[in-house]
């Protein structure tokens, strides 16, 4: 079948907002829990340290495709029917957690202990240690992995295809299976994720410079 290029487009569109709101939810929803994640790694370090490795390692060993399945058809075992779009979000927020988590955890590492003790020299309690003396260094170190594991995140959304979501890889296959026309279809989801893509990293690039300049 025939289809004008202009319909395409606005087809591919379409479901690019599906694939922006999963990445904005994940990666949103997975901040914040790797932000509670490090507060209990270092708040309690013995019990926080074992239950982030075992949260880390589940997550980042089992395929997010899997973590969909399970979370899709898993919670209404329990009594909890969700629409494909929250356990697409749910999944991927716990996915993204987890690596955020690792990332984060690694860039806290990287500062010397000596920062601690001089915040506790001061005077201030843990949390304030970590908001006002710990994170503003680690996040200087933290952008460049983080904006490409959000890269990733963008892209790993076509994932939730699996359970009925219509976002740009499966509105991509649509359009394919329409038209008879792969190589249009696909070529235009390329450049799509390369348009979501590449200003990320732009972003990441200029943050990086103020952030050094403010040194």
């Amino acid at each position: 079948m025939d289809m004008p290029l202009s319909n395409i487009v606005i087809y591919l569109l379409t479901g690019a907002r599906w694939t922006l709101l999963l990445s904005a939810i994940a990666f949103m929803g997975g901040g914040i829990g790797a932000l509670l994640l490090l507060l209990l790694r270092y708040g309690r370090p013995r019990v926080g340290a074992r239950f982030l490795q075992l949260y880390v390692a589940l997550f980042q060993g089992t395929p997010l495709l899997l973590q969909i399945f399970l979370v899709f058809f898993g919670l209404p075992l329990i009594g909890i029917d969700v629409p494909p779009i929250v356990a697409a979000g749910i999944a991927l927020t716990l996915y993204a957690s987890a690596f955020l988590a690792e990332i984060w955890r690694g860039c806290v590492d990287a500062i010397p202990r000596g920062q601690w003790d001089a915040g506790g020299a001061l005077g201030l309690n843990f949390i304030m240690q970590m908001w006002d003396v710990i994170l503003p260094q680690a996040l200087r170190i933290a952008v460049p992995p983080t904006v490409g594991f959000l890269t990733q995140l963008v892209k790993a959304t076509a994932l939730a295809s699996i359970v009925g979501i219509t976002e740009l890889t499966k509105s991509g296959q649509n359009v394919s299976n329409a038209t008879f026309q792969p190589l249009v279809a696909y070529g235009i989801v390329a450049l799509i994720y390369f348009a979501m893509c590449y200003p990320l990293t732009l972003c990441a690039r200029m943050l990086e410079r103020k952030l050094s300049q403010s040194r």
